[in-house]
Order: structure tokens, then C-alpha cells, then sequence
């Protein structure tokens, strides 16, 4: 890191000496000429349009898990948290770009200002949420899986402290270690290795801990995918979700099972295992312990390009593919289907109710209640239509 200074003279501040360029080391036309500008242009196209596509996946997914009532249950609201978790990472990282990289030169020594750094501490803090609710996730299923009966409610209590306290904690204590010992620059270069472990570590922590219950779920997934009863708790749910579809006509079906069908557990461990892989972050092992220094390429388009998609991923996975979700949203499309069809109906049929200024609603009470009463009173439905 070099140093630029300015002078103050009696005709105000001097051009600042010497140029940044010499002050940072950089080779402006090496720079400007070289693929590597073009390298990293390709790979921030990239991410952002992940962290695009993730932010408004996730946003829907929101707006579904929060408009239906019946989907509410510590199972959905774990998720919820990881999709705002993901949500506030696309939007630290495009915060980011926008205070680090709104001149559109990369070849600059990076200021020192108080928003600068905060933007970073607000970046840091997303990522590690990020993570542990990735954390979170892998933790409430094993525990579904080895407990059969336990408070959910309670231990919603101390996931969401884990998921949302744990990393307030390191980013304070990394701000502040950063703040009195490597006050330089904007925070987003760490030649501190040891400061800079005050983040990694738990993040690295998380990530061995899901892969060890990613592991341990796998090996129950097997037990339970062989077992003729799956159970009836919390857990089966996910077993329903994470398994194929099989039609109904088949499951009634009382002649034997084709030599082909007995492969079908093993079909449901890989594909429970493959959707389960972008809930837990699993693929993060990949470069958990490598030096930040090597391939760095690489881990950019890992970490940054396809990584941004994993909001998105998680979001059509467990949201827009959730047998629960899906059955809900076409329940409710068939009571709209059916409110407005006796709605368009009774307008028909009494046109002069209709233009009194009766509205749709009471139109619909009205319906309902006569249609109650004439069942009541023990006469035909078909009288509803004389």
C-alpha cells in the first residue's frame, strides 16, 4: 500500500504526489491492456445477474411462505431466515460494488472513509449470516431426523440467536480488532492473516460442522429410505418433498413391485443428497482451506459466479417445487376459480341485486348463507338452481 500526499499552500491543496498509480505499484497501461480487467468484468457480469436472479426468486418465495397462513411452522421459517440471509447478501454485494467501484477504475488505492468501511462491516456481517444459516438448516434436520419429539418453538429461539447473534459477534470483534491494529484502506483488502481468521474461522467452522451432519444425514437418509414406514413426524416431510413423485394409480396398484422399482430408494438418496448439497452449502468445502492467494481465478467464479446462484436455487427448490407450496397455491386458485364463477353467476341471475350496489362479497355471504339454510332444512341442492 502506497502513500499519496497533498500539500496545503496558500493557493489552497496541491495535485496530489506522486501518482497513485506509482504510490500502488500498478502499470497503468499493463493494467488497461491485459485480459485480466476483462477476467474480472466477466466475473462481476456474472454474479451480478445471479445475485439479480436470486434476489427476485427469493422475493417471491417471501411473499408465498408469508401470504399462507397453513405454511406456517418452525420447519418454513427457518427457511424463511436463510432467504432473507441470501436476500441481504445480494444486496450487501451490490451495495458494495456501488461505493468500491461507482468510478469504474479498479486501478486506484482504495480510500479510507468512514462509510467505506461500514459498507464492509455491512458486507462481512451478510456473508456470515449467510453461512450459519446455511448452518442452521443442516442442524434443525439432523435434529429432526435423530429426535422424534422436541420443542420446536424453544429451539427456534436459540437457531435464530445462532443464525443472527453468532455473526454480530464476529464481525464486531473483527471491526474493532481492524479498527485499532490495520486501520487502512477500505477494510476490503486483508494482509492481516490473523484478523482476518477472526471471520474465516467460524465460517470455516460452519461449513466442516454441516458437512459432518451432511454426512450423518445421508447415513439416516439410507436407514429410513429402506424402511417400509418412513414415520409420521416432521422429517417424513422432508423425505416427501426430497423423493419422486409417484402416481397414485400406481401406489393402488396391488400387483408386485417390477425388479426395475427396487433401484428407487437408491434414486431417492442420490436425488435427496443432490438437493440437499445447495441447502447446506456443501460445495463451500471445495476451497474451505485453501490460502486465499491460490487459485484465486477459480475461486471467484466459484464463489462469486455460481455461488450467487445458490439463493436462487434454494429458493426454487424448497419453495416453488414444495409439495405443500404448490398444493396451497392451487387450493387457492381453485377458491378464486369458484368465488368468481358464482360471483359472474349470481350477477347473471339477479342483475338487479347486482346494480343496487351489492358488491361481490356480500353477493358471495348471501350465497353461502341461503345455500346453509336450505341444507339445513333438509331440501335438494339442485333446488338452489329453480
Amino acid at each position: 500500500m502506497g502513500v499519496v500526499s497533498r500539500n496545503c499552500t496558500e493557493d489552497g491543496w496541491s495535485e496530489p504526489f506522486p501518482h497513485y498509480f506509482d504510490a500502488c505499484g500498478f502499470d497503468e497501461y499493463e493494467s488497461e491492456t491485459g485480459d485480466q480487467d476483462y477476467y474480472y468484468l466477466s466475473v462481476k457480469a456474472l454474479y451480478t445477474v445471479g445475485y439479480s436472479t436470486s434476489l427476485v426468486t427469493l422475493t417471491t418465495a417471501m411473499v408465498i411462505l408469508c401470504r399462507f397462513r397453513k405454511l406456517h411452522c418452525t420447519r418454513n421459517f427457518i427457511h424463511m431466515n436463510l432467504f432473507v440471509s441470501f436476500m441481504l447478501r445480494a444486496i450487501s454485494v451490490f451495495i458494495k460494488d456501488w461505493i468500491l467501484y461507482a468510478e469504474q477504475d479498479s486501478n486506484h488505492c482504495f480510500i479510507s472513509t468512514v462509510e467505506c468501511k461500514a459498507v464492509m462491516v455491512f458486507f462481512h456481517y451478510c456473508v456470515v449470516s449467510n453461512y450459519f444459516w446455511l448452518f442452521i438448516e443442516g442442524l434443525y434436520l439432523f435434529t429432526l431426523l435423530v429426535e422424534t419429539f422436541f420443542p420446536e418453538r424453544r429451539y427456534f429461539y436459540w437457531y435464530t440467536i445462532i443464525g443472527w447473534g453468532t455473526p454480530t459477534v464476529c464481525v464486531t470483534v473483527w471491526a474493532t480488532l481492524r479498527l485499532y491494529f490495520d486501520d487502512t484502506g477500505c477494510w476490503d483488502m486483508n494482509d492481516s492473516t490473523a484478523l482476518w481468521w477472526v471471520i474465516k474461522g467460524p465460517v470455516v467452522g460452519s461449513i466442516m460442522v454441516n458437512f459432518v451432519l451432511f454426512i450423518g444425514i445421508i447415513v439416516i437418509l439410507v436407514q429410513k429410505l429402506q424402511s417400509p414406514d418412513m414415520g409420521g413426524n416432521e422429517s417424513s416431510i422432508y423425505l416427501t418433498n426430497l423423493s419422486p413423485r409417484v402416481p397414485k394409480k400406481a401406489r393402488e396398484d396391488p400387483l408386485p413391485v417390477p425388479s426395475d422399482q427396487h433401484s428407487l430408494p437408491f434414486l431417492r438418496l442420490a436425488r435427496s443428497t443432490l438437493l440437499l448439497i445447495p441447502l447446506f452449502g456443501i460445495h463451500y468445502t471445495v476451497f474451505a482451506f485453501s490460502p486465499e492467494n491460490v487459485s484465486k481465478r477459480e475461486r471467484l467464479v466459484f464463489e462469486l459466479g455460481l455461488g450467487s446462484f445458490q439463493g436462487f436455487v434454494v429458493a426454487v427448490l424448497y419453495c416453488f417445487l414444495n409439495g405443500e407450496v404448490q398444493a396451497e397455491i392451487k387450493r387457492k386458485w381453485r377458491s378464486w376459480k369458484v368465488n368468481r364463477y358464482f360471483a359472474v353467476d349470481f350477477k347473471h341471475r339477479h342483475p338487479s341485486l347486482a346494480s343496487s350496489g351489492v358488491n361481490g362479497g356480500t353477493q358471495l355471504s348471501i350465497l353461502s348463507k341461503s345455500s346453509s339454510q336450505i341444507r339445513m332444512s333438509g331440501l335438494p341442492a339442485d333446488n338452489l338452481a329453480t
